[in-house]
């Protein structure tokens, strides 16, 4: 469904990506994990066409998101980090006006806002004022955004930012059963999102991709590598992938 071929991004002299490459299949979560500043957003930016990558490319669907991000852009839905909100409007009136920029409408329209309305939580706060609801709150409303138009993938930045466990719980689990018919990239810097929604996992640090693969593929490295501890959690497993190599000494 998402093929990621050599993706490579400057910003002036800065280097943010350095070729990268993974791919998404159909109906699979996979979770781009990483510390702060790694490259993460900016692969997704590029992905949902925000970007233009300096070198490589990727198709989604089998369309390049280079020479066609129009047709991309249909397919998508994205929430950033910082949900795209008014905060004059109210949420029912935000969610009508991304629906109509979307292209749905009528019948089909009336209900997509029933189906988000009920499946992000958002019944309690659907005609209160943007800049009135909580910070939690507007999160959902950004994802269900994302999910207005019913699209094929979901790009989503951090998409659990700023909820409490419970509401953490139930975006994870609303993640898991969207995947039953949709394909979905996630990037966090919090190993126990990844370890309970994604099937795989790409590991990005200063712009590269440090390894990918199932949590199990990805402990089996670091096995191979001498880790001989018992029980390998993903922490383990993270901390290892991104110790520094050691420099050999000159002889």
């Amino acid at each position: 469904m998402i093929d990621v071929q050599k993706l490579t991004m400057h910003y002036g002299n800065f280097v943010a990506l350095k070729g990268i490459s993974f791919q998404a299949r159909e109906k699979e979560i996979v979770g781009l994990l990483g510390p702060n500043g790694a490259g993460k957003t900016t692969a997704m930016r590029i992905l949902t066409t925000y970007l233009y990558p300096t070198a490589g490319t990727a198709k989604v669907n089998g369309i390049d998101i280079i020479e066609k991000p129009v047709e991309v852009r249909k397919l998508m839905g994205y929430l950033p980090e910082t949900a795209p909100l008014y905060p004059d409007m109210q949420t029912e009136e935000y969610l009508r006006f991304v629906g109509h920029a979307r292209g749905v409408t009528g019948h089909t329209l009336i209900e997509r806002l029933r189906w988000v309305r009920e499946a992000c939580g958002l019944e309690g706060v659907w005609r209160h004022t943007i800049s009135e609801i909580s910070k939690g709150y507007r999160q959902r409303l950004g994802l269900a955004q994302a999910l207005i138009h019913d699209p094929k993938v979901l790009i989503l930045d951090e998409p659990t930012s700023g909820l409490d466990p419970l509401q953490i719980i139930g975006i994870r689990d609303l993640i898991k059963e969207l995947a039953k018919e949709k394909t979905i990239i996630f990037s966090t810097h919090i190993l126990s999102e990844v370890e309970a929604i994604a099937d795989r996992i790409v590991i990005i640090n200063e712009g590269e991709i440090v390894s990918q693969g199932t949590q199990k593929e990805l402990e089996d490295e670091v096995r191979a590598k001498g880790e001989n501890k018992p029980d390998l959690d993903l922490e383990d497993i993270f901390i290892s992938l991104l110790k520094p190599k050691k420099k050999k000494g000159k002889a």
